[in-house]
This record gives C-alpha cells, structure tokens and sequence, in this order.
C-alpha cells in the first residue's frame, strides 16, 4: 500500500479548503475557518499547537494534511530598511521575494515565477529564462513567510499593508495559482488586505486582463515602458501579439468593471537615449490622457517611471536625474498623474527589474544571454 501525498493546506483558498474539511476529512465547513486562522493569523505550522481543535481532528489532519511554506535559503536587509529573501522551491529553484518598507505602509514584491516566460529587454529576470509555474503554496508561502519574519498580525498590528505581483514573472501566466493566492492575501481568514492594497502587474496578455478582470478584484498595473508600437515592441517582445492599442482597450474593458474613479498604473522604466526623450514624454502623455478621456474622469491613468537599475551585461543604462524629473514634468504638465519610484535595496539586488533566483532554465536563453555578453560587439546600441 502507497502512501498517499498529504495536501498542502497553503494550496487552498477559503472555498477549497471547506471542501476539503467537508469531504476529504468528514467534518464540519466551518473547522477550515479555524485552521486558517492559526495558518495565516498566528503563523503556526504545527497542528498539535493548534489548541482549539479537538484531538481527533488533529489526528486526522496530521494523517492527511500539512502547512509547509518555502524554506529559506538566505535573508538579507539592506541598509535602507528593504528585506529579500532567496526562497527554495524545490531542489533546483529558488525564487526572490522582497519586502519595501516606507512611511505609513510596508509592501512585498511577490514572485510568480522561477524565471519568467517573456524576454522583456531590460529585465535581469528574464535573462535566467524559465523553469516553471510556482504552486498556490509557493506564492501565498512568501507572504507567509514575510508577514512571520515581520511579526506581523492581521487585523491587529500590520506592518505588512500591500502586496504586490511584481516579482519574478509573468503573473497572468499563471493565472489560476495567482488569482487563488491574491484571494488568501483579501480574506479576512488570511491577511485581510483591501483588494485596492494587492496589485497584479502584467506586461499586457490582453485575453487574461479580461478574464482577471472578471474573475478578481484587484488594481492593475501594466508594464508599458514605450508609448509606441515601434519601441515597445524591440522592449517588450509580448506587444508583437498584443500592440499598444489592444493592450489599452483591455485596460478601458478592466477599469469599466471596477467602481468609478479608481486607476490603472502604466510602469515605464525610463533608459538612457531609449525611451526618454521629451517627444517620447509628450507621446505617452497623449496616450494617457486619451486613456482617462474614455474613462470620462481625470487620473484613470497614473505613470508610475521607474529609473532604471542596471545589471551585469546589460546594454541599458540608466537616464539622468535631470533627463527624468525633465521626464515627469512634461507628463504633469500635460495634466499626467506622475511619480518617481524611489530606488530601493539596489545594495542587495532587491530594486525593481534586478530579481534573480536559480533558475534551472528550459529556454536556453540563460545560456544565450552568458554567451551574448561574453563576445566582443561592434554593434551601435541606443
């Protein structure tokens, strides 16, 4: 007789896990409600410390389930206060988790991926390539550990207050994973975020934003980076399938479903003599203005610029000080909601676009990316 493989309570939201409390193991709906507070409330992994569940059910649960988030390899804070974590996801992979505190607030950068699927130019994860989707566990396990290493308490003494998908890969890759995750971050029984407090941020598959948008309530964020097909398309390979136009009306589509006056953040990481010309502000700033006309309210559109944060063997560069508040003042006057994101943990490789785990890459294009940057170049880059 086989042994039969024990669920992994973290790989189940509210719904599946009644379902597996209600026919899995016999009992009442309601027991779920219990073991997802001391899952996610009191961060306890260990049933037999579970005091207000009976004895039997502990036996039970301890015959059939188990609460096992991601071990830890190294964690490390910078000097800045930013938190990373190079989290284990099995015996080849690991992943980046990285938690940003700032006034008022305390967000963690969530991953979604060993590597990531698309090739976006300018990002270090996507010269690892890509292994594989992460499990419900895997991704809920980072907020888990996080929130356990901050002493966070839910509803009592949050110094976690946002989550956001921006980690490594492609979110909407993995949607159902995902979406199950972000439903443990919303609920009361798990970390009782407001669904405006977890963003979701996508590099633009249009289908998906739709099917999101019908399927969780949560803000967006779509990585533009270039307000033309032309130059998204050489930035962020995914807009050949998806241009710019597309990608707009699914945003139109998603905000239309959510309630009056909130927003999409459009990321645009700005390079140095890439995307950060004056004529290239003014031609974003037409795009979002148009973008807030078919909402009919200001501010449906925010830009959030993002200044580069370079890597080993990347041809980018980062633009100026100068050449980005130019940048944001020609998008403000424009009547562009605009920040600047601040640099953060770029001492520990935690800023935004720098994220690397070990990935056992299936793309080769680690390998292409190694080889690339170890032949001379003659070639003119911008």
């Amino acid at each position: 007789m086989t042994d039969v493989p024990k669920t992994n309570l973290l790989d189940l939201d509210r719904d599946g896990l009644e379902r597996f409390f209600a026919e899995e193991l016999g009992e009442k709906r309601f027991r779920a409600h219990q073991i997802m507070k001391w899952i996610y409330h009191q961060h306890v992994t260990d049933f037999g410390q579970m005091t207000d569940v009976g004895k039997a059910l502990r036996a039970k649960l301890e015959a059939r389930a188990e609460i096992r988030p991601p071990s830890v390899h190294f964690d490390k804070p910078s000097a800045d206060g930013t938190h990373k974590w190079l989290l284990g996801m099995d015996q080849s992979n690991a992943i980046e988790t990285v938690f940003i505190p700032d006034k008022g607030r305390g967000t963690l950068c969530v991953s979604s991926q060993v590597g990531c699927g698309l090739n976006c130019q300018f990002c270090s994860t996507a010269t690892q390539g890509f292994n594989r989707n992460l499990s419900t566990a895997e991704i809920i396990g980072q907020v888990w550990i996080a929130s356990k290493h901050l002493g966070n308490k839910t509803h009592q003494q949050r110094k976690l207050t946002n989550v956001v998908m921006m980690g490594m890969g492609e979110p909407l890759l993995n949607f159902d994973n995902v979406v199950r995750a972000m439903s443990l971050m919303r609920d009361d029984l798990g970390f009782g975020l407001a669904n405006k407090r977890v963003t979701l941020s996508t590099a633009g598959l249009v289908p998906m934003i739709d099917r999101l948008g019908d399927e969780a309530d949560v803000s967006l964020a779509v990585s533009l980076h270039a307000p033309n097909d032309a130059l998204r398309t050489e930035l962020v390979p995914l807009n050949k399938k998806y241009p710019v136009a597309e990608l707009m009306e699914a945003c139109v589509r998603y905000l239309g479903k959510r309630k009056k006056g909130e927003s999409i953040t459009f990321e645009y990481t700005l390079m140095k003599g890439v995307n950060d010309s004056p004529a290239t502000a003014r031609e974003l700033a037409r795009l979002m203005r148009q973008f807030s006309n078919r909402m009919q309210y200001a501010d449906a559109a925010k830009v959030n610029l993002i200044p580069f944060n370079p890597f080993p063997g990347t041809r980018f560069e980062r633009s100026g000080e100068t050449e980005i508040r130019a940048f944001q003042k020609l998008l403000l006057d424009a009547g562009v909601l605009t920040m600047v994101r601040r640099t953060r943990g770029d001492d520990i490789d935690a800023a935004c676009g720098q994220l690397k785990g070990q990935v056992m890459d299936k793309t080769r294009r680690q390998a292409t990316f190694k080889l690339k940057n170890t032949i001379p170049s003659t070639t003119q880059t911008h």
